[in-house]
């Protein structure tokens, strides 16, 4: 991952629309994998719809400065 959060944004907003894996620190070697779609990006968040076996739609946003600091994994399928 770019090593600036304008770098950060910038790889997201070329990949709105495409599948992503998140993976998210919970701590002491726990890590917790989410997937979905880039859906939507701001000024210091950016939105994702998980995929979801029900018919319920779940967004979750997560921050840039989360993905600098390594809190955060974001890869693309």
């Amino acid at each position: 991952m770019p090593q600036d959060l304008i770098a950060i944004k910038s790889l997201l907003d070329d990949n709105l629309g495409e599948s992503v894996v998140v993976t998210v620190q919970l701590g002491r070697n726990k890590k917790r994998e989410r997937r979905g779609i880039l859906k939507e990006t701001h000024r210091s968040v950016f939105v994702v719809d998980l995929d979801q076996d029900t018919s319920a739609l779940e967004r979750v946003s997560y921050s840039y400065s989360d993905v600098l600091t390594n809190v955060i994994e974001v890869s693309f399928a």
